[in-house]
């Protein structure tokens, strides 16, 4: 009898089963979320102190502080804009292509319990979690800037600029790229963790601020090289560690995609590094410790958009490649034409994020090892991919120029020239960096 009543009960849970999957609530994985926790705070790593301590050994001594204090309160400042606006701006739940409207104007109608879509279906994360995320890209996309014209700006020009940049640039561009009504989005556009919303964009405002702002003084006739290349280093490093944050992270789950991630973040950067090294070795007859760490961020910047996508070997591919060319631009175009990206962000940033974004077209196909399919087309994507990247170009650099030319009428753009001789450090803040 009571076999009669286990089969009967087996028989209805049997029946009701696919009514069940249906109605099944979406899932939480602790994993994931502890994951997601992490990786935003390896991408704050990332900017606090990594990028302040690279470029603030790239600067010389008088302005060490200056980039120190310009990083850090560009990175507090876009954190509460965010919050503010920049997230309901980016994703807000508007259909525009441009903007997500004001629909979560102050965080309205987050709390503890609403949810973020992942990659998977049924899985989500806190959307809690997903905003402060994607805040430290946000955070990092502006201080990226400030490399190409450090050493020469106000400091009041410099938040200002920052805080109307992400305004109508970044967030902007975050929204066509990631969100699902954006502009770039909806035209099929690959880009998994930020080549055309971070570098790209920062690397094109980048070219334009240190144009419209003008060379340093001095600028070809003193001695302008860093004043130090271990600290350099140590924040090179950190941009490589903190990294896996920001592309890892970007796959909002803990699984096998993140794991392609992650392989891709190692093995580019240091095939990158190994053929920036090689060049200059070649070139020079030495191998620098300068270029090494150059070659590790370019290939940091280029796997970006593709480390989802593309295998391994792809990866090493990319990264030779973004060496090659980032080389060619740090050291002759930017010769060639004489302006004073004085960190080389554009030659890094903007041009490494423009080879990262195109390559990913081509290295995402099963042929290279990527993890499309046969219905893939690799010119049909690579098109895709270099209409995304104009898009981004001109939007950034139109836009940019607008807010430079805004910011020098309110406030002026550059220090006076004693107070650049002097340094931004005692100049702009009453402090230095070294004493004795």
């Amino acid at each position: 009898m009571k076999l009669k009543y286990l089969l009967s009960a087996l028989a209805t849970l049997l029946v009701a089963a696919p009514a069940f999957a249906q109605d099944a609530a979406p899932v939480m994985d602790k994993g994931d979320v502890a994951w997601m926790m992490t990786s935003t705070a390896l991408v704050l790593f990332m900017t606090i102190p990594g990028l302040a301590l690279f470029y603030g050994g790239l600067v010389r001594s008088k302005n060490m502080l200056s980039v120190l204090m310009q990083t850090t309160l560009i990175a507090a400042l876009v954190m509460v804009l965010w919050v503010i606006y920049g997230y309901s701006v980016t994703f807000g739940g508007g259909t525009s292509p441009y903007w997500g409207g004001f629909g979560k104007l102050f965080l309205k109608g987050v709390t503890p319990e609403s949810m973020s879509a992942t990659f998977s279906a049924g899985y989500v994360i806190p959307e809690y979690v997903f905003i402060v995320f994607q805040m430290t890209f946000a955070a990092i996309t502006p201080g990226l800037i400030i490399g190409a014209f450090a050493e020469r700006v106000k400091f009041s020009a410099v938040l200002l600029f920052c805080g109307l940049w992400v305004t109508f640039v970044y967030f902007p561009v975050a929204h066509m790229v990631w969100d699902v009504s954006g502009l770039i989005f909806t035209m099929g556009a690959i880009d998994f963790a930020g080549g055309t919303v971070v570098h790209i964009n920062a690397g094109v405002a980048a070219l334009v601020a240190c144009l419209v702002i003008g060379k340093r003084i001095g600028f070809g006739k003193e001695n302008m090289a860093p004043h130090s290349m271990v600290m350099t280093m140590i924040g090179a490093s950190m941009l490589w560690v903190g990294w896996f944050g920001f592309n890892v992270g970007s796959n909002l789950e803990a699984n096998g995609g993140a794991g392609l991630a992650m392989i891709n973040t190692f093995i580019a950067t240091a095939a990158a590094t190994l053929a920036w090294s090689a060049i200059e070795a070649i070139q020079r007859g030495k191998a620098s410790m300068l270029g090494a760490a150059s070659g590790m961020v370019a290939g940091l910047v280029a796997i970006t958009p593709a480390c989802g996508t593309v295998g391994p070997m792809g990866g090493i591919i990319l990264g030779i490649v973004v060496a090659a060319v980032c080389y060619f631009f740090v050291t002759v175009v930017k010769n060639k034409f004489g302006y004073d990206d004085s960190l080389d962000v554009f030659g890094v940033h903007g041009i490494g994020g423009i080879i990262g974004a195109v390559g990913t077209g081509i290295l995402s196909a099963a042929s290279f090892g990527g993890v499309k399919g046969d219905d893939y087309s690799i010119v049909g994507q690579t098109m895709i991919q270099i209409e995304a990247v104009i898009i981004t170009i001109l939007w950034t650099a139109i836009g940019s120029f607008i807010l430079l030319k805004l910011v020098d009428m309110v406030v002026g753009l550059r220090v006076d020239a004693d107070s650049e001789r002097q340094g931004l450090d005692l100049t702009s803040h009453g402090e230095s960096a070294y004493h004795g």
